[in-house]
């Protein structure tokens, strides 16, 4: 069984970017996004500062906190071989109601590929006073998509009022 992280958030996030479960990279790095060649932290800091993001993870969790997004996964736990979201089985998810309830300034929660939004709406579902937006997964996996394009979609999500 492999368990996620718990939320990066604080009570002025407006924004949570809710994946679906840390890849094998991130738990070994025990980091989000910690596979080398994930595109969020370079998307979160061009959109936020133009720049490369730096090396340091806390660094990196402090800058998102700042710019009001926080960070968390549709699952708590499951049962992959490898990191591909189409290997979960017997999964667990996180209980997000308990979480918003105490962070009553998010608003919009922005899904880092679709496994993540459908996990979440099958065992969260709708929440009233939420926006939603699925996004193209930062992951390797999504080679489909080029870096471009998933800048230009991130950067929309991110700068919405």
């Amino acid at each position: 069984m492999l368990y996620g992280f718990g939320p990066v958030i604080d009570k002025n996030t407006t924004r949570l970017v809710v994946g679906t479960m840390p890849s094998a990279a991130s738990l070994a790095a025990a980091r989000y996004y910690g596979h080398p060649m994930n595109k969020f932290w370079p998307i979160v800091f061009e959109v936020f500062a133009g720049t490369l993001p730096p090396a340091d993870y806390d660094e990196r969790l402090r800058f998102i906190l700042l710019n009001r997004v926080g960070l968390w996964d549709s699952l708590k736990s499951c049962e992959r071989e490898g990191s591909l979201d189409k290997n979960i089985r017997s999964e667990t998810p996180n209980d997000f109601r308990l979480l918003l309830s105490g962070h009553g300034k998010v608003k919009r929660l922005l899904f880092n590929g679709h496994k993540a939004g459908q996990y979440f709406m099958r065992y969260i579902g709708k929440i009233d006073g939420i926006e939603y937006t699925v996004l193209p997964s930062t992951s390797p996996a999504n080679a489909s998509v080029d870096y471009g394009t998933k800048l230009k979609r991130w950067r929309e999500a991110f700068l919405l009022p």
